[in-house]
């Protein structure tokens, strides 16, 4: 059964997330964040953004699902590993992995072969995703960092708070992307007229992605993307808002027969580590599954892929 709490606000010109994380003591801010993403908090009976500036007086409802079961399978799963050290390890996720268990993906997800690789894992961030930073969408393929302490764990996450982690993600989208490079802003939410969908909305959060064209194969485009937020299908949303969707993003208009998922691959990651505070680049290349799709649009089967393999570059900002 799902749990209804109210409290009347008692703090003035408080955020709403804010206002919550502090009486609700068995949450954290970002779980607050994630409960009003899904619309199950109002205030006055009226759903609210977590940015909500309370007046006082007003009545809050939040609305607790019940909890997912707590138990995490540890599976011997093979990861590809690009990078380790004794505080994070940078994974190459394959499509179709999902990140994370949740209600229909209970095994099988990266977070269960990284219990198997690493036991310690648990108590690391939050409780059903140990050592997960970030995540990837199911489809989408490449870079993704996790943290192996609670102290790394918070160390990477406020470069990611303050937007010093570099993500470069490969899209391939439906058109003839004009212009050929720019800036996308966009806040995204919870899209009113279908609510498995994020869309660019009025009262969403704010989004901001850079992208520019690395080749045009007509009737397509090869884009690299670099997202400055980390917004729920960001990338996937802020193109398809263009006009030009995914190819093979069915969800946002790029249903294509060439692909059985979306043509978004995260190339590069940059952060600093834990351990000597050094600025790292680490980079995937494209997955083989795409790269075909580029060989068949250049007419080339022997096409060169654009990476030559899995690497590092370090250096500074």
């Amino acid at each position: 059964m799902r749990e209804v709490r109210r409290v009347v606000a008692d703090l003035r010109g408080e955020r709403l997330d804010k206002f919550l994380a502090l009486r609700e003591e068995d949450m954290s801010r970002s779980q607050v964040a994630g409960l009003v993403a899904r619309g199950l908090v109002t205030v006055d009976g009226t759903v609210a953004r977590a940015s909500y500036r309370l007046k006082g007086g007003e009545l809050v409802e939040v609305v607790v699902p019940p909890p997912l079961p707590t138990t995490l399978t540890p599976e011997d799963i093979p990861l590809t590993v690009i990078h380790e050290d004794e505080d994070v390890l940078v994974v190459d996720k394959p499509a179709g992995m999902v990140v994370h268990p949740a209600p229909g993906h209970p095994l099988g997800t990266l977070v269960n072969a990284l219990l198997s690789r690493l036991p310690d894992l648990k108590g690391v961030g939050e409780e059903l995703r140990p050592g997960i930073v970030h995540r990837l969408d199911k489809d989408t393929s490449g870079l993704m960092v996790v943290a192996k302490s609670s102290q790394a764990h918070r160390y990477v996450s406020r470069q990611m708070e303050e937007r010093a982690i570099r993500k470069v993600y490969l899209a391939l989208v439906k058109g003839t992307l004009a212009p050929p490079e720019g800036v996308i802003l966009g806040s995204i939410g919870r899209d009113p007229r279908n609510r498995k969908r994020m869309a660019v909305v009025e009262r969403g959060r704010e989004a901001e992605t850079l992208y520019r064209t690395l080749e045009r194969l007509p009737p397509y485009t090869l884009v690299e993307a670099s997202p400055k937020t980390g917004r729920t299908h960001q990338i996937r949303v802020h193109l398809s808002s263009l006009g030009y969707p995914l190819a093979g993003d069915s969800l946002y208009g790029g249903k294509d027969p060439r692909l059985a998922r979306q043509f978004l691959h995260a190339h590069l990651l940059g952060f600093r580590l834990p351990s000597s505070g050094v600025y790292t680049e680490f980079t995937s290349p494209l997955a083989v599954d795409l790269e075909e799709v580029l060989a068949r649009l250049r007419g080339d089967r022997a096409a060169l892929p654009l990476g030559k393999g899995p690497h590092q570059l370090v250096g500074g900002f």
